[in-house]
């Protein structure tokens, strides 16, 4: 498999199906282990951008 790293910052609280930690729907968080790198990366990248659209710093480093 894949040695990307979990982005899972043990925060877990969701808003309409998307943590406020990691920006991962549920979906997304149940498969992480199973998917290869690529997918990964796919995930990691539209988490970021929910977790702009929520207004909340997640895992991103805050400014």
């Amino acid at each position: 498999m894949s040695s990307t790293k979990d982005p899972c910052i043990s925060i877990c609280k969701f808003t309409d199906d998307i943590c406020v930690g990691c920006g991962r729907s549920k979906r997304e968080i149940k498969a992480w282990k199973k998917l290869d790198k690529v997918d990964k990366r796919s995930v990691l990248a539209e988490a970021a951008l929910r977790l702009i659209k929520l207004g909340v710093t997640g895992r991103r480093k805050s400014k």
